[in-house]
Formats: structure tokens, sequence, C-alpha cells
């Protein structure tokens, strides 16, 4: 095990939250790297295209559903790796026009669930049917170190997910690794009218991340790939509880 050995062939990747950009970008990384890749997601449309395209089944669940997981893993003979990439924020759970005081608790409830419910149920599932051991890998956010202004809930969340990525990494030591990704700013459907106005120009806050990024940008979906690639593999054999921020140094500076 271990050394220089980035290539995932013959294992079967397992990527929730398949469909949305991140999901996909990673998805289509993980099969280039040899891996059978098996798309998880809600909207069936968007996931047989892609399953389609990455030569497999399509797996639609909701994250949330613990029997609709279960159901889909016995649609596989082996798993070997776990993506949880679903997850987001909820545009009501979100301060700005409405005071932290006014938001609704049904808002604030379902980010947490998306966040933190939508990656343990996953792993219990899809980490119990890797019998030959494997890599789970999850999505936080730097939203989880740092105190973003209007996202409570969703910074929350991802902190929480971060703390479930330590707890489970000792719970299934030695036989499964788990790993989790902390994404800087990357544009998404969730987030790209905060971020850009209709005619492509940053907004007054999409100006503000970018001059506290020392890469002066934005990340590019597939700049998340070489990470997970190396996360699942045996090239990070010996890796488990740790978190790689992917954030173009946004996270190390101190805005001096």
């Amino acid at each position: 095990m271990g050394g220089l050995d980035f290539r995932l062939d013959g294992r079967v990747a397992v990527v929730t939250g398949a469909t949305g950009v991140l999901g996909g970008a990673i998805a289509r990384g993980l099969a280039a790297a040899g891996a059978t890749v098996v798309p998880l997601a809600r909207r069936r449309d968007r996931l047989e295209a892609l399953a389609a395209e990455l030569g497999s089944v399509a797996l639609e669940a909701d994250v949330l559903d613990e029997d609709a997981l279960i159901a889909a893993c016995e649609q596989l003979d082996r798993v070997d790796v776990l993506v949880n990439a679903a997850g987001g924020n909820v545009a009501a759970a979100t301060a700005g026009e409405r005071s932290f005081f006014d938001l609704p608790v049904e808002a604030l409830n379902e980010v947490l669930a998306l966040n933190v419910m939508g990656t343990l149920l996953p792993t219990r599932v899809f980490a119990r049917a890797m019998t030959d051991g494997g890599s789970v890998v999850n999505v936080s956010s730097m939203a989880a170190a740092r105190a973003l202004t209007r996202v409570v809930g969703y910074g929350a969340a991802k902190a929480a997910v971060e703390n479930l990525t330590r707890w489970l990494a000792v719970e299934l030591a030695p036989e499964v690794r788990v790993n989790a990704i902390a994404p800087g700013f990357f544009l998404g459907e969730q987030n790209r009218a905060l971020l850009l106005d209709p005619d492509g120009a940053l907004t007054e806050r999409g100006r503000q991340i970018v001059d506290a990024t020392p890469f002066r940008r934005f990340g590019e979906p597939g700049e998340v790939v070489g990470a997970v690639v190396w996360l699942a593999g045996d090239a990070a054999s010996f890796v488990t509880g740790t978190v790689v921020p992917i954030d173009g140094g946004f996270g190390a500076f101190s805005g001096v």
C-alpha cells in the first residue's frame, strides 16, 4: 500500500449529489482515474444523462432517506469509495434581508439536515458495504472554519461535517479511511446570483471574496478533483481524519 499510486482502476465509487457542479466534476475526475463511478442524486433526468456519460448505473435516492439509500446500495456488487458531495445552503436559512432572529427554524433545520444527516446516512449505508476497506470523502466548506456573514445555518452545518469526519475516521479505522475537502468559493447554481451580477460583473460580496483570496479569483470545479482522487486511493493510504482546504489561499489570508 502507499506510494505514488493515484489510479483507481477496479474500484467502485459512489458520488452523492453527483448532478451538482462540484459533484459532477468529482464524478468525472474519479472516472478519469479509472474508477467505475456510480452517481447518486434525486434529479432523474440529469442523473441518467451523467450515468450514461460515465457508462454506469444511476442511483436515484434522497440522501435523507435511509431506506432509499439501502435499496440503492443493494444494486451494487461492491463499494470502495464514497464521496458525500450532496449538500448546500438553503436560501431561507440565510441572514441578510432577514435578521438572524427572524430566520425560520424550519429552514435552519433543513440546511442542517441536508449537510449533516445527508453526510451521515450515506456513510452509514455505503461504508458498511466496504468489505475490503475503503475511503469516504466528505465535502465541507471554508465556512466551517471561518465565520462568513449571512450563511449561519450552512456554516454551522459544515462545521458539524468536519467534526463528523474526524469522529468517523476514528470509529471506522483502520478498515475505512474518512477525510474531507473544504472548497473555498466556486460558482454554482446556488451562489451565482450572490457573487455575479446578471452581466457577469462581480457583486459587492463577490468582490470582497476575490479581494480576500490570494489567487484573486473563484475556483474552477475541476480544481477539487485532484485532492479527491488522492484521498480516494492508495496514495493516501495512511491519511484519515483530515480536512483539505481547496480555496486559493482564502483560509490562510488575514486580510492584512
